[in-house]
């Protein structure tokens, strides 16, 4: 792999682990979500990039 490209994609790698890690703390803290927590857990690790953004949007409940 061409070093420029890996340094080019290394922020949004950097920020696609960081926003994993922000929305499985955030979870881990909501006392109620949208489905099983168990769940959300596995979407936000296993689907790439929107994940974590399905959660936010879909998976938080108001309190």
């Amino acid at each position: 792999m061409d070093q420029t490209l890996l340094l080019l994609f290394s922020p949004l790698i950097v920020l696609e682990l960081a926003m994993k890690i922000v929305a499985l703390l955030s979870l881990r803290k909501q006392a109620r979500t949208r489905g099983p927590k168990i769940m959300w857990v596995l979407v936000i690790l296993l689907v790439n990039t929107i994940g974590w953004i399905l959660y936010f949007f879909v998976g938080r409940e108001e309190p």
